[in-house]
């Protein structure tokens, strides 16, 4: 017997793919695509190739090119196409092994056997590289003393020997996400491609030894000639923030100035992207809104490389740019945004600001890549029926649909159907929402609901998602709402503006009205509904238990709870406070705001789930939830995670994480005697 895809044995095993490059003669596509590893304990990455032409114009089956224990990820290409990646596989050329992290590999054009080119004892992390002389830049970690990489290692060795791993902080961020930042901080070197077939990259040169921390995050990009790299840079702001300017690094001498941002400038600079023709950088810009002012905008900037003069290419649009790609000629900027549930892909005339919308349908599309003959785009397109794939796009369409290339990922048919409902909030905002039905609802047998929130805030349940897919629950029977409340993006800035400071009154309102929508259909069981979020949504979940009762059960996943403790523990607290303030001078927005204030009115079973590594949201929060929820006798349980993160990124862990929710939802929603997962 077949076994289908949302049987959670298969679904871990399911081929995902995660990224797209296009080889500078547009012929051919790279996508790291990871699997199950063959222990069966984690996920790997390996790089495949896409022919750039569907089947039906001999688009040949998609090629493996990498293979090792370690995985590789990145995929960049030299001019003459050979193809640069990362990876912590080992040299098998070295004399010792004493090096540590990723090094960069190039893979021939021909295809042939790997090689190592690049390495630094702290790793290669971000690189680039200009698109005619073949310079490559790349980001290494240094510890802070190390004038070279022969300083770097003995630190390192006498660290080692000493038992000592101390990291000495003098300003923010001290954590990102699930890592420690240092003691080694980013550092930005160039070299010259290698000369011949067995040459490594030419010796690395340090353009950036006072970098300290201003490095972190950066992603580089370079001229077409090499002369020049463009960087963010972060500076320090007072208060323990910083300030993202982009700076340009002549590539000859290091010599450094800036080119967007600055101390009196409100928006904030990064991902910079040169154009084709090395005139201009196209970069990110962005404000994190201020406690008495407007909420986030984000947009793009158009940035003169010479003179640093700039404007906002998307000065009469509300679209918060999530991926964007210049066009071979330099006319013309590809981006994506968030817009009404989607992610479309747009097209800007540089001359004019003329915005065009190149997709028509429901997809959600990232990783664009034009083609120089400046025919096509590129990209992956996912939706919430469909995962990420390669697909090819009219450059010049209005509101076209995509062209499907060979995937080597995995094609899948729904156990359902995918549709949408909305309705108006209280202050009359529409609120719309996507709706997985089961293929069993109808009137004589309506599904019960489940309700997620998403996580960010601000973001859009636009896409696919594999952390938290929808179609797992409903292949059990349940109906799953995914709605787009305030703070959601793609509708505008009123829709941040109604929430600012305000997330769990407002944001309830719109929950509890698009759930009001959702169980008036007869295919959906009104008294049968559960909730469940993360991060935010996790935030909502807890708010929602202390504001209503509604609800069999509820799921907090790497929630906040109390937002005084949260605020200077979170990884980087400077930005939250942006919109919250500090809880000792402004602590108005806390008691508006935080869950843990209505822990005596909970009375809806909770299942709790929490990593140790999160360090966005940290471990603290669940705890004291847990112990909140214990403290007033709710019927709970803790789904603990010692080595895991904001997301449960394992396939075992990511198994039991569904089988204990599958497990709380029978027992509380469906009745069901309480099971225990077997492994637990």
């Amino acid at each position: 017997m077949v076994r289908s895809w949302y049987e959670l044995s298969e679904y871990v095993q399911l081929r995902r793919v995660n990224g797209l490059s296009l080889s500078p003669d547009g012929t051919r596509l790279v996508a790291p695509v990871s699997d199950l590893a063959p222990d069966g304990r984690s996920f790997r990455n390996a790089l495949w190739e896409i022919d750039a032409r569907p089947e039906t114009e001999g688009g040949t089956a998609p090629r493996r090119l990498t293979r090792s224990t370690k995985g590789e990820a990145g995929a960049g290409f030299l001019p003459d196409g050979s193809l640069l990646f990362v990876s912590g596989r080992p040299d098998p050329e070295a004399e010792s092994s004493d090096e540590s992290g990723t090094a960069l590999w190039l893979l021939p054009v021909d295809g042939g056997e790997a090689r190592q080119i690049a390495s630094t004892h702290g790793g290669v992390g971000a690189f680039t590289v200009a698109r005619e002389s073949g310079l490559v830049a790349f980001t290494g970690r240094v510890l802070p003393r190390s004038e070279d990489q022969e300083e770097d290692a003995e630190a390192r060795k006498a660290r080692k020997e000493a038992g000592v791993t101390a990291i000495l902080h003098e300003a923010l961020p001290v954590r990102s996400w699930d890592s420690d930042v240092g003691p080694d901080h980013p550092r930005l070197f160039v070299a010259e491609p290698p000369r011949d077939e067995d040459s490594r990259l030419g010796d690395p040169r340090d353009l950036t030894p006072d970098a300290g921390l201003s490095l972190l995050g950066a992603s580089p990009a370079l001229t077409p000639d090499g002369s020049t790299l463009i960087t963010s840079w972060s500076v320090p702001a007072g208060g323990g923030s910083t300030r993202d300017e982009v700076v340009a690094i002549d590539t000859a001498t290091g010599e450094r100035r800036t080119i967007a941002g600055g101390p009196d400038e409100e928006l904030e600079f990064g991902g910079p992207l040169v154009s084709p023709d090395g005139t201009r950088v196209l970069l990110h810009a962005g404000s994190e809104g201020s406690y008495d002012g407007e909420p986030r905008d984000h947009t793009l900037w158009l940035t003169d490389l010479a003179t640093g003069a700039g404007r906002d290419l998307l000065a009469d649009h509300e679209l918060w740019p999530r991926d964007y790609a210049w066009s071979a000629d330099s006319s013309t900027v590809f981006l994506v945004a968030d817009q009404n549930g989607r992610r479309p892909v747009f097209r800007v005339d540089v001359a004019t600001g003329e915005l065009t919308r190149v997709t028509g349908d429901h997809g959600a599309y990232s990783g664009l890549a034009p083609s120089p003959d400046g025919r096509y785009v590129y990209a992956l397109r996912d939706a919430w029926d469909a995962p990420p794939a390669p697909v090819r796009l009219d450059a010049d369409a209005v509101d076209g649909e995509p062209t499907p290339l060979r995937t080597p990922g995995s094609e899948l048919s729904m156990p359902g159907t995918l549709t949408e409902i909305e309705t108006t909030a209280d202050d009359g905002t529409r609120i719309r929402s996507w709706l997985v039905l089961p293929e069993e609802a109808s009137e004589e047998s309506p599904a019960p609901l489940m309700l997620w929130v998403h996580g960010g805030p601000y973001m859009s349940f636009n896409g696919w998602t594999w952390r938290w897919n929808p179609w797992l629950l409903a292949a059990r029977g349940y109906a799953v709402l995914l709605p787009d409340p305030a703070l959601s993006t793609g509708y505008g800035q009123d829709m941040l503006r109604r929430a600012w400071g305000k997330w769990g009154p407002r944001t309830h309102a719109d929950v509890m009205a698009i759930t009001d929508a959702a169980v008036a259909r007869p295919d959906i069981d009104a008294e049968r509904t559960a909730m469940m979020g993360g991060s935010f949504g996790g935030y909502m979940a807890n708010w929602i238990a202390g504001h209503t009762d509604r609800f069999k059960a509820i799921v907090s996943h790497a929630s906040l709870w109390q937002l005084d403790g949260f605020s200077g523990t979170t990884d980087y607290p400077p930005v939250w406070e942006r919109e919250f303030g500090t809880p000792l001078a402004q602590p108005e927005r806390y008691r508006l705001n935080s869950p843990h204030l209505s822990a005596d009115r909970i009375r809806t079973p909770m299942l709790v789930i929490h990593g140790d590594k999160d360090y966005r949201v940290p471990i603290g929060e669940g705890l004291r939830l847990w112990r909140d929820l214990l403290l007033h006798e709710v019927d709970a349980k803790f789904l603990y995670f010692p080595d895991e993160n904001h997301w449960i990124l394992t396939p075992g862990n990511a198994k039991i994480w569904y089988e204990t929710i599958f497990a709380f939802l029978d027992h509380h929603v469906h009745g069901k005697e309480w099971v225990k997962p077997e492994l637990l």
